[in-house]
């Protein structure tokens, strides 16, 4: 079996999956939902994991 072809085919089908979830190179894009996760404030009804 070729590794070569066979890495790239899963590759493929990870960028794939990446894009159908909405996933971009763009950095700035990135840094702005970064922030937006950073700013929410965790759910009080949830237990705490300590």
């Amino acid at each position: 079996m070729n590794t070569e072809k066979t890495d790239k085919s899963q590759l493929n089908r990870f960028k794939e999956a990446a894009r159908a979830l909405g996933a971009d190179d763009n950095e700035e894009r990135f840094n702005e939902m970064l922030r937006k996760l950073a700013k929410q404030k965790p759910d009080d009804k949830k237990p705490s994991c300590d």
